[in-house]
């Protein structure tokens, strides 16, 4: 409400200030001084006669007012656009790829054979026999006494001796050779230009797995070897009566004792021998793995716009060629030398004397009879064979290819656009004014003609108006 109020008042107070003028006209000019003449204003002497002299009056002139007017028009206007085309070109990238590639290669195969070996032992089979003899037991005082007995004892005595045995082993030797290959390559000569590419590159990575292995070692086992048989001489004495032994009082027995030697067999002690024996075994190993990464990665790639020139290279490929020689090597076998060494020995052998009262008893005396029986036993005895085995392997031959890439660039292009832009244009429209002018006049009025007074408007400027606009004159 306080807006509209102060809103109607300055309405008012505008329309006010705008028809001042014409209020001073209506009203006879009594509401301003400023119209009115000097002469007027000076001293009269008699009121009747000044006011039956001059009168004020008002009339109507027209004035010419130039009132502005704005008109739009549009006009056209070139720019320079710069943009970027799409513009297709190829190169071409040369790329390593492999080829498989098979190969023959004598492996040596190792295979332990065994054959059947027939051998001879003696085991002697020991026989107790007995036989009747006739002795006299007298009674009852016995002496005992010693007398020194020299025997000989075969000792054996081992020692290692080696013997120096050759063989052959097959050796792979690895040699390598060189082929001349051809290749072609594209050579260019122009203006090398550079943009960001990006590419994948294959990154190793290592990582470790258990794998299991066969392997094995050599152990040491002992075996028992029974030593040999010998034959050996023992000294005996055979008594008829063997209650005269050792004395000369005994006529009975007189001239039937008998002294000499005989042939006994007798086994050696045996031996320890040491052998090896493979024993297999599993372990666990690791082994390296490598596997590849895709890594993305940018460079500066070359690029031209000419005319592929092919050249034609040559390279030297590396291949490996495999050969076995014979190489002969010697190794030491060791065997076991046993001789028999003779030790004389002496020994207490105690007999008893005493007086006998005559009696005469029979006993029966247990001996020993050794028997020699052959047996025939068989043993496997392991040899190691050598075989070549051929295996064909596959390997990996790179070679390059060349091929064409395509890829897109832009180039920047400039062309001309044309819009239209507003223009706004002022100009003047002359408009006819009517306004009242004081006038005085003089009693009595001499009838006058009211000449029109010459417009005060001062001259307007000179408005250019644009051709084809849709301006009129109003």
């Amino acid at each position: 409400m306080k807006h509209a109020t102060w809103i109607s008042i300055g309405t008012c107070l505008l329309a006010f200030a705008v028809t001042a003028p014409q209020a001073y006209g209506g009203y006879g000019g009594a509401a301003s001084y400023k119209v009115c003449p000097t002469s007027l204003c000076a001293p009269s002497g008699d009121f009747c006669a000044g006011k039956a002299a001059c009168t004020t009056t008002y009339q109507t002139v027209q004035e010419v007012v130039w009132e502005p007017r704005v008109c739009t028009f549009y006009k056209t206007v070139v720019d320079t656009v710069c943009e970027k085309v799409p513009v297709t070109c190829t190169k071409y990238v040369y790329e390593t790829r492999y080829r498989d590639e098979c190969y023959t290669v004598c492996k040596p195969v190792y295979k332990t054979c065994y054959r059947t070996e027939t051998y001879t032992v003696r085991r002697p089979v020991y026989r107790t026999c007995y036989r009747t003899v006739c002795y006299t037991v007298c009674k009852p005082v016995y002496k005992t006494c010693y007398r020194t007995e020299t025997y000989t004892v075969c000792k054996p005595v081992y020692r290692t001796c080696y013997r120096t045995e050759t063989y052959q082993v097959c050796k792979p030797v690895y040699e390598t050779r060189y082929r001349t290959e051809c290749y072609t390559t594209w050579k260019t000569v122009t203006q090398t230009c550079y943009r960001e590419v990006c590419y994948t590159v294959c990154k190793p990575v290592t990582e470790y797995k258990t794998v299991c292995v066969q392997t094995g070692e050599w152990k040491t086992v002992r075996e028992y070897v029974p030593g040999p048989v010998i034959e050996k001489c023992v000294p005996t004495c055979t008594t008829a009566c063997g209650s005269c032994a050792g004395t000369t009082s005994c006529g009975s027995c007189a001239g039937r004792s008998t002294c000499g030697t005989r042939k006994v067999t007798v086994q050696c002690p045996g031996t320890w021998v040491c052998r090896k024996v493979w024993v297999p075994k599993v372990i666990q190993k690791r082994v390296p793995c490598v596997r590849y990464v895709q890594e993305v990665r940018r460079c500066k790639v070359p690029y031209t716009v000419c005319k592929q020139v092919p050249v034609t290279c040559t390279r030297k490929v590396p291949y490996t060629v495999c050969r076995m020689v014979t190489e002969c090597r010697t190794r030491k076998v060791p065997y076991t030398v046993c001789t028999m060494v003779q030790e004389c020995r002496t020994r207490k052998v105690p007999y008893t004397v005493c007086e006998w009262r005559q009696e005469v008893r029979t006993k029966k005396v247990p001996y020993v009879t050794c028997t020699w029986v052959e047996e025939c036993r068989t043993r496997r005895v392991p040899y190691t064979v050598c075989s070549y085995v051929k295996e064909t392997r596959v390997r990996k031959v790179p070679y390059t290819v060349c091929k064409p890439v395509c890829y897109t660039r832009y180039e920047t292009r400039i062309r001309k656009v044309c819009r239209r832009v507003p223009c706004q244009v002022t100009y003047c429209v002359p408009r006819v004014v009517c306004r009242k002018v004081p006038v005085t006049v003089c009693c009595p009025p001499e009838p006058k003609v009211c000449a029109q007074p010459a417009p005060t408007c001062v001259q307007p400027p000179v408005c250019v108006k644009p051709q084809g606009s849709a301006c009129g004159k109003q």
